[in-house]
């Protein structure tokens, strides 16, 4: 019978747990907080005092700001720039990097180069809005799209995945008669489901936290997404960013109680999905980080 000997603590690793648990802290507490005030009743809310939970639960910030046209304009656009970007996302990014893993392919080495060289060089700010402009695409979601279809890390690491499927697989399929399209499709599609959804998460996380591109490609303030409507409740003290200046709904919701549970709903659905992919989210890249 063999016993297991339990590990001693020393000081360094209370010292190191101390440390875990302060970060921790320190991570979570503003979570707490804007939980708390979001869910505060306004008849109880006392500005800058702190409660692990509310005192008396409330959703009349969450009915004002859902009532408001600004708050479902912008849930309406960053819905259509996640959904319409990630699956773009994804076609141009599986595509391309299947041609990368042919190479035989005639201009394969000057294209995995250029892809490189972006990974390295980027044009910067002015190009790129100069670009957008001579496209037609400003104030439109489509500026938030087009110009990011891919991205030389994505490209990298979803090629690596490909290349580490087996090779016999696709050439029993092109003996049993099936065409390049028809091997992308049943064949390695299929096989890289773990990579599309890890990377489904990650190109979906990029479009609803869109913030910078779009403050500068969206004027109207019709098309702002959740992010920059958010900027606007928060950093502006002068609006609650949602129609109304000072204490909205003629002074029952705290405009403090408004800014928070415009948070909560922008976070909301990124934490919903989150868990159901997280097993595909490891797994997905490590597999496209090891050439079997």
């Amino acid at each position: 019978m063999s016993f297991v000997q339990k590990k001693r603590l020393t000081f360094g690793d209370y010292v190191n747990y101390s440390l875990l648990l302060l970060i921790s802290f320190v991570c979570v507490f503003p979570f707490l907080y804007v939980f708390s005030v979001s869910f505060t009743d306004p008849a109880t809310y006392i500005p800058l005092q702190f409660y692990v939970f509310p005192e008396k639960w409330s959703l009349s910030a969450y009915k004002y700001i859902l009532s408001t046209n600004s708050f479902i304009n912008a849930m309406n656009s960053t819905v259509f720039i996640t959904v319409a970007g990630t699956f773009l996302n994804l076609i141009f990014t599986f595509t391309m990097a299947y041609g990368l893993t042919k190479t035989g392919l005639p201009g394969h080495r000057i294209m995995m180069r250029a892809v490189v060289f972006t990974l390295v060089f980027s044009a910067g700010l002015v190009p790129s809005y100069l670009l957008v402009k001579q496209l037609g695409l400003l104030n439109s979601y489509w500026a938030l799209i087009w110009p990011s279809l891919t991205n030389a890390w994505s490209l990298i690491v979803v090629k690596s995945f490909m290349d580490s499927l087996p090779s016999e697989l696709e050439d029993a399929a092109r003996i049993d008669g099936c065409t390049d399209l028809g091997v992308f499709l049943r064949i390695v599609i299929p096989l890289s489901m773990p990579a599309i959804a890890a990377f489904t998460l990650f190109f979906a996380v990029a479009h609803w936290n869109t913030y910078f591109n779009a403050l500068i490609y969206l004027s109207d303030s019709k098309k702002w997404t959740l992010q920059v409507l958010v900027k606007t409740l928060v950093i502006d003290s002068d609006s609650n960013g949602v129609g109304a200046s000072g204490a909205s709904d003629q002074g029952r919701v705290p405009q403090e109680t408004i800014r928070m549970a415009a948070i909560m709903l922008s976070m909301a659905p990124i934490l919903v999905v989150y868990p159901f992919l997280q097993k595909y989210f490891a797994k997905g890249v490590m597999l496209g980080s090891i050439k079997g």
